[in-house]
C-alpha cells in the first residue's frame, strides 16, 4: 500500500480547507494510505516514510511562508533520499496575481531537486490546486482532482 502526506501551514484556514479537499480526493484510489499533517507536526525525516508528498502554503510576497521553507531547508539532511518518491504543490492567496503560482513552483522546485517525481494536471491548476481568496468551489474540484491524481500514481509507482 502506498502511503500519502498532505502537510500544510495555514493561518487563515484556506490552505488547511484545501489540504483535507486533497485528502479526500486522494481516499477514492484503492491501494493508498493518506494522512494529513500540519507543517509544525512534520520533520524532515518524516518524509522518509512517505510514497508521496504534498505540500500546501499560503502565498507570502510571492513565496511560501516560512513555516513551509523550514522545512525544505531541513530536507537537506535528506537530500537523495527522496528520489522517486511523487511529489505536488497547492497554495492559497489573498488575491489574482498574488503569487500562487509562483509558491506552488517554488515548492514543486525543492521536490524536483530532490529527485521526486511531480504530478501535473493537464486541465485546470496545471500545476497544482490554488485558491483566491477563499476556496470556492473551483478551488475545491482541482484539490479533489490533483489528490487522485498523485494517489493514482504513488499506486502505480509504489502500491
Amino acid at each position: 500500500m502506498a502511503k500519502m502526506l498532505i502537510c500544510y501551514y495555514s493561518r487563515s484556514g484556506h490552505t488547511e480547507k484545501m489540504a483535507n479537499t486533497i485528502a479526500e480526493g486522494a481516499k477514492q484510489v484503492d491501494g493508498v494510505e493518506v494522512e494529513v499533517k500540519k507543517i509544525a507536526d512534520v520533520n524532515a525525516q518524516d518524509l522518509l516514510g512517505y510514497d508521496a508528498i504534498v505540500m500546501g502554503s499560503p502565498t507570502y510576497y510571492g513565496s511560501m511562508a516560512a513555516e513551509m521553507k523550514k522545512l525544505i531547508d531541513e530536507s537537506i539532511a535528506i537530500h537523495t533520499k527522496l528520489n522517486g518518491k511523487v511529489g505536488g504543490a497547492f497554495s492559497s492567496a489573498a488575491n489574482v496575481g498574488g503569487g500562487n503560482e509562483t509558491t506552488v513552483m517554488d515548492i514543486l522546485k525543492a521536490m524536483l531537486i530532490h529527485g521526486m517525481v511531480v504530478q501535473g494536471c493537464p486541465k485546470g491548476d496545471h500545476y497544482g490546486p490554488v485558491a483566491v481568496p477563499d476556496v470556492d468551489k473551483r478551488a475545491e474540484k482541482w484539490c479533489h482532482a490533483h489528490g487522485k491524481l498523485i494517489a493514482e500514481l504513488a499506486v502505480k509507482l509504489h502500491g
